[in-house]
């Protein structure tokens, strides 16, 4: 009679219940293992992706400064602290248009 684990790694002592639970942990844990090697390999793919265009890689017009950065597909924009609206093409980084925002409040 042999009191070690019989070839195919199981335990004869332990319930057939146990013996599923034990193997149901195990592979809960590999799929665990298996998921975080995948996030961190899709941050690492991520984070080494080509940066998108920042305010600090167009030129900003003389005195103004940026104060909120927002980007479509072939176009991004900056709001500058001066209430203005500077669009931006993507592809060459010229200036397409300024819109000037207007605070005042509407009057009914």
């Amino acid at each position: 009679m042999s009191l070690g684990p019989d070839p195919d790694g199981e335990d004869p002592g332990l319930p057939p219940e146990l013996r599923y639970l034990k193997r149901l942990v195990s592979g809960l844990t590999w799929i665990m293992i298996l998921g975080f090697v995948v996030l961190i390999a899709a941050l690492v793919i991520r984070l080494n992706a080509d940066p998108v265009p920042l305010p600090d890689r167009i030129t900003l017009p003389d005195g103004v400064s940026a104060h909120a950065f927002t980007q479509g597909e072939d176009w991004f924009a900056v709001v500058t602290s001066q209430d203005e609206i500077l669009i931006y093409d993507r592809a060459s980084g010229a200036l397409r248009q300024t819109i000037k925002v207007d605070l005042t409040a509407p009057q009914d």
